[in-house]
């Protein structure tokens, strides 16, 4: 246990750098400083973190672009020939609906609340388990209008349907973890980092296989939770650090599941 927490405190060190700022999702909420434009703009972009990061980086540049770059003050005070320019916005499968449906949901919002941290702590308690219940009632917020689109309810993942959730959690480290490194923001304070839960996404998921820390063999929530759950043992009032190990190894260093034994918390 002490050599895997070694090895993957070394990778932190490694990847939870600015430098490497620049060629994630992340670069985008960072082209921001209005604490809202962040929350908007990190939201998308984590959101439509889905395939290469050079296309996600760019579409969400795009889109971005398309709120004037002030997605705050697009979302308080746009006109209905503004939104025009959208029905031509895709990505994959988020298309000019689920568009309009996610700036219809932060328009409504904002106008009553400043920030959207206020729409991720409903429910919440101290428990360290308590995610799953603030992202249930989340998505209950979110599409909590008639007219929600049944389709749009897909990009926003949530515990009840077995998800991973792996862009709401990857979301949420944005927005909660708190260093001085320069990449999370930690700009809310009631989740508290270790309540979150790791972004469980391709590479993280092999890695951690790898590693010995997913013994589950689907990937859903309750494996985002038991890889969360052992990560917590290596650090259990910031877990999700280690999403910046296992990303760079399973991204930069291409981990997989043939490295030495000598990574494996079970040998």
């Amino acid at each position: 246990m002490e050599d895997l927490k070694d090895f993957l405190e070394e990778k932190v060190i490694l990847y939870n750098r600015p430098e490497f700022v620049e060629n994630d999702p992340i670069s985008i909420p960072h082209l921001f400083s209005k604490k809202q434009d962040i929350e908007i703009a990190g939201f998308f972009a984590a959101i439509l973190a889905w395939g290469q990061r050079k296309t996600i980086i760019n579409k969400s540049i795009e889109l971005m672009k398309m709120m004037d770059n002030s997605p705050h003050e697009f979302m308080l005070h746009h006109s209905e020939n503004d939104l025009k320019p959208f029905v031509n916005f895709r990505h994959r499968t988020f298309n000019d609906i689920d568009t309009l449906y996610f700036i219809d949901f932060f328009s409504r919002y904002y106008r009553n609340h400043d920030s959207l941290e206020t729409a991720f702590i409903q429910g919440w308690s101290p428990d360290k388990d308590a995610m799953e219940v603030l992202l249930d009632n989340f998505h209950q917020t979110f599409f909590d209008a008639p007219h929600a689109p049944q389709r749009t309810r897909k990009h926003v993942a949530t515990p009840s349907r077995k998800a991973a959730c792996k862009r709401i959690n990857m979301f949420l480290r944005w927005m909660v973890r708190k260093d001085s490194m320069g990449v999370d923001f930690g700009i809310w304070n009631t989740i508290t980092p270790a309540q979150l839960i790791c972004p469980c996404d391709l590479h993280v998921d092999r890695v951690g296989r790898t590693l010995g820390l997913i013994q589950r063999k689907q990937t859903d929530w309750k494996t985002a939770m038991e890889l969360t759950r052992n990560l917590r043992d290596l650090d259990p009032l910031d877990p999700v650090k280690y999403d910046f190990a296992l990303f760079g190894l399973g991204v930069m260093e291409k981990t997989e599941a043939n490295q030495p034994a000598r990574l494996n918390r079970n040998k």
